[in-house]
């Protein structure tokens, strides 16, 4: 295979590919543009900050992953992004360090856009988003607490809060309201 076969494949890799360094976009292909809305020129060069709802979100998700391909060398979530036009959808992204004694020294990231079986409907605050991102991966409050390094009692403020905003009367339920949007 040569080097103009591996651009090809990654220009029409099924998701969105970026090659980062130091959280930094330096490469991604068509896909990843058309997601989010935005010219590959405008993503080259820029932090993957703008693809975050909100720059606390960035700075947090940002030092969890770190031991995290520290240890294991990959990462994936299913977290909220932001388009370019400021729209905020449900993304699968994983990604894998380059050097695991410098995590995020330089990477591969896939995204993988969720909207479609996971619409976005309610207005949520950074905290909320966390929140309802780990409860659609099975955790307790109290392993949400220790993930995000809280309380399990706020845990349970933030998960009333989204009972009141999806209208769901039980966990469950609102799990269910989340999926669906």
């Amino acid at each position: 295979m040569n080097v103009a076969d591996y651009r090809l494949a990654f220009e029409m890799a099924p998701v969105g590919l970026v090659i980062s360094r130091n959280r930094t976009m330096v490469d991604c292909n068509r896909h990843v543009c058309e997601m989010f809305g935005a010219s590959r020129e405008l993503l080259i060069g820029q932090s993957f900050q703008i693809l975050y709802p909100s720059p606390d979100e960035y700075e947090r998700l940002g030092a969890r992953m770190a031991p995290i391909l520290n240890a294991r060398g990959h990462y994936a979530d299913n977290r909220i992004m932001k388009r370019a036009n400021g729209e905020t959808f449900w993304c699968h992204v994983s990604g894998r360090a380059l050097d695991r004694n410098d995590p995020h020294a330089s990477g591969i990231w896939s995204f993988e856009d969720l909207s479609a079986q996971r619409p976005v409907r309610a207005e949520l605050t950074a905290r909320e988003r966390e929140v309802a991102a780990r409860l659609l991966d099975g955790m307790t409050s109290k392993e949400i607490g220790r993930a995000l390094d809280i309380s399990h009692r706020t845990v349970e403020i933030y998960r009333a809060r989204l009972m009141r905003k999806y209208g769901a009367s039980t966990a469950a339920d609102l799990v269910q309201k989340l999926l669906a949007g």
